[in-house]
């Protein structure tokens, strides 16, 4: 019996070791530096990964859509893209982008068809659609900036505010769920629905939501005094904001646990890509990069 005994303390010991290893290891190799993908682009955004891995972003200053695959290939896929700036992908493999050129929101399907899924908000023109984030119900959370666009001919907001909205799947109207932001834009929730993260970027905070059963969101709780553009989750449920000259990474609590430096003015979005949702794929302005990671994406 001393045997077995001794033997299933050690077998324990083991166990314990290996959670905490994995628990402490490093997110990524710090000696790693992100590797440039390309630069040829006006100001890329809106990165969103498919089923397979492969990765699908915006040029919105020339109106593109770009996919870069898991293979490594980059090729164009959609011209005359709306101005898109956020994109994310829903459960039936459509692209969801914020299409601020006349400030919609669009589904693109896999073969490039467009089809307008939001026009307006109660028959006045939207801000400009800026970043999206489904749910697992197919409801899509919008968060509406106004920045102005070279691309208008309109000078000022048609709306009463810059606000965040939701809209339920097979609705028309969505309805406002955050109007005290001075600024939203990046907007990232967890894949079991409980939890919406949203930027303030004007204000330089991000806050964490929990997310009712009609969609509505309770319990606003300050995350991090950070702003952020795009904003994605690994499977830790660490947070990686955007526009900071690099990629701040924020564990559950909201403590700074990383930051991954990019030698670009700022960073505007990022998503977890690859077979294994193992690389980060950052856009960076004029340029994409990638970065392997030690941990994966759940998007």
């Amino acid at each position: 019996m001393k045997t077995v005994y001794q033997t299933a303390i050690i077998f324990l010991f083991m166990i314990l070791s290996i959670n905490t290893f994995s628990q402490d290891a490093p997110l990524y190799d710090t000696l790693t530096k992100p590797q440039l993908i390309a630069r040829q682009f006006g100001f890329t955004e809106g990165a969103s990964v498919d089923k397979k891995g492969n990765v699908f972003f915006t040029d919105q200053n020339n109106n593109k859509i770009w996919k870069y695959d898991t293979a490594g290939k980059l090729t164009l896929f959609l011209d005359s893209a709306g101005r898109s700036n956020g994109t994310y992908f829903d459960h039936k493999g459509n692209l969801i982008t914020c299409a601020d050129e006349h400030d919609q929101l669009w589904s693109i399907s896999p073969k490039g068809k467009i089809t307008v899924i939001l026009k307006d908000y109660q028959g006045h023109l939207m801000n400009g659609p800026n970043d999206v984030w489904v749910d697992n119900k197919g409801g899509i959370y919008m968060t509406d900036p106004y920045y102005q666009r070279p691309w208008w001919t309109r000078t000022k907001s048609d709306l009463d505010g810059q606000k965040v909205y939701y809209l339920p799947k097979g609705v028309a109207q969505p309805i406002i769920v955050i109007d005290n932001f001075m600024q939203p834009n990046g907007i990232v929730g967890t894949p079991d629905g409980k939890y919406l993260y949203c930027a303030d970027i004007q204000d330089k905070k991000t806050y964490k939501y929990d997310i009712n059963k009609d969609g509505t969101l309770s319990n606003r709780k300050l995350f991090v005094e950070l702003g952020s553009d795009g904003m994605t989750l690994d499977a830790k449920v660490n947070v990686y904001l955007t526009g900071h000259g690099g990629i701040t990474i924020c564990n559950p609590e909201g403590k700074k646990i990383g930051y991954i430096p990019i030698n670009e003015p700022s960073t505007t979005n990022l998503c977890f890509s690859g077979k294994n949702r193992d690389v980060l794929f950052i856009t960076a302005r004029t340029a994409v990069y990638t970065l392997k990671m030690n941990v994966k994406g759940v998007e």
